[in-house]
């Protein structure tokens, strides 16, 4: 009955999976590559996660 008021999960996942693609960026540019690879495999975990719901999502 209140479905309408629950918040997207995947739109919360995208804006913090874009969000730690732009600081691994910022990392990378400057110099730091050792935290660019652990952004980017955060980014990667959030990406799979998004993945998942979209998966079960589409099943519904």
């Amino acid at each position: 009955m209140f479905s309408i008021f629950k918040r997207d999960p995947i739109k919360k996942l995208t804006k913090a999976y874009e969000a730690k693609l732009e600081q691994a960026m910022h990392a990378q540019r400057n110099g730091d590559i050792r935290s660019y690879g652990s952004i980017t495999a955060e980014a990667e975990a959030i990406n799979d996660q998004i993945k998942a719901l979209k998966s079960v999502k589409d099943l519904q």
